[in-house]
């Protein structure tokens, strides 16, 4: 174990991330590590045993601590069979302490073959289902590349309802060409249902994506801040509460997965390149796992599976945490933010000066939040703290 300069006096919660990273076709959207592929072509059985060869090699650096999340990503990780999502469930089980009724997400979409196994992905223990439906107009599904349509959307709302308890939809607005009566009927198709958790994401150009090479016409900032204005009328007056800039909820429908993210929390990620942040009493350090599959499942069998494996700099550490927390409606406590990073206030106390002078948090003696305000100019309340790291 090498040495290092922090001095934690506990470890925080510890989650499981598993990347699983087919999926039938790559949106012109999309920048996650995600390969085309068709159902038929999945090497599901040898992708699991690498996964638990990963695992098998990372256990000393997280021995003994409890599981207390598991959040299955991709990808499209409902195009496994949902065999193999007992399989690695059950090996996941057989290697680690999971909590008591440890949350086990998966997210999922909403093709025909995919919808109809959601029951059986719920016999093999996932607790908790997201389904990727981004919209429920045929025009812009067809915009954003996705190979669903409304009708299936509708059905696999319906299955997912009836086979879990807690479920979340994934929406998007500010689509190309979309209108604010387009979103407000797409909110109103998906709070029908009565979902327990709503996550709603405005599209953004990332780079080294399809859209970023051929740019789709968005609608104009102004028209996206009201669009976000409705999302919040709507998911309000219904009983979601937004608990995050994306996120809302009913009350115990909360992702615990994310929270933990958003906590500065830790997160071993298995899977072709899956990100993982662990700390110890010394130290924190982030791995990346190799990216291409093929290449991760040769290595990961031999045990060889990371690519990077580094420290994270102590003058980064403080932006790292205010960076998630502040997207947070609660906000943080001073006090975790000292054992999450070992650090005392003093290293964010000139931008929480700046922010709280900008009307963009609220503060006492034990918490911050970020105010409304804050939420809406999130990126530079953030960039306040990357300025004064």
């Amino acid at each position: 174990m090498r040495s290092g300069s922090l001095q934690l006096q506990a470890l925080p919660p510890l989650a499981l991330y598993v990347h699983l990273p087919w999926c039938i076709k790559k949106c012109p959207y999309c920048d996650f590590n995600s390969h085309a592929q068709d159902k038929a072509g999945l090497e599901q059985g040898r992708y699991i045993a690498a996964l638990m060869a990963d695992l098998e090699a990372a256990l000393p650096s997280i021995w003994g601590r409890p599981v207390h999340s598991v959040f299955l990503g991709g990808g499209t990780p409902s195009l496994f069979e949902p065999e193999a999502i007992d399989t690695l469930l059950a090996g996941l089980r057989a290697r680690l302490p999971l909590e008591p009724g440890c949350e086990i997400s998966m997210e999922a979409n909403p093709g025909t073959f995919e919808r109809e196994r959601f029951a059986a992905f719920a016999q093999a223990g996932v607790t908790r289902l997201s389904i990727g439906v981004q919209s429920f107009n045929d025009q812009h599904l067809q915009a954003l590349g996705r190979v669903h349509d409304r009708a299936q959307a509708l059905a696999a709302v319906e299955e997912a309802a009836r086979a879990f308890q807690t479920f979340n939809l994934d929406l998007m607005y500010a689509l190309p060409g979309q209108t604010l009566a387009q979103l407000d009927d797409d909110l109103a198709t998906a709070l029908a249902f009565a979902p327990p958790h709503l996550s709603v994401y405005h599209l953004t150009i990332e780079p080294n994506t399809l859209f970023a090479k051929h740019p789709p016409a968005l609608p104009p900032d102004d028209e996206a801040y009201d669009m976000l204005d409705l999302i919040t009328e709507r998911t309000a007056a219904l009983g979601l509460q937004r608990y995050e800039v994306s996120a809302y909820a009913r009350e115990a429908h909360r992702c615990r997965h994310n929270l933990n993210y958003w906590t500065f929390g830790d997160y071993l990620g298995l899977g072709a390149g899956a990100h993982s942040k662990l700390s110890f009493a010394h130290r924190v350090v982030r791995q990346v796992r190799l990216r291409e599959p093929a290449l991760y499942m040769q290595r990961a069998l031999e045990g060889r599976a990371l690519a990077q494996d580094e420290d994270v700099a102590r003058e980064d550490l403080a932006f790292e945490y205010m960076l998630n927390a502040l997207r947070l409606r609660h906000g943080f406590s001073l006090r975790e933010f000292t054992e999450r990073t070992g650090l005392g206030i003093n290293a964010i106390e000139a931008g929480l000066q700046q922010a709280e002078a900008k009307g963009l948090i609220e503060r006492d003696f034990a918490r911050v939040r970020p105010t409304a305000r804050g939420f809406d100019f999130l990126s530079d309340l953030q960039e306040i703290f990357l300025s004064n790291s």
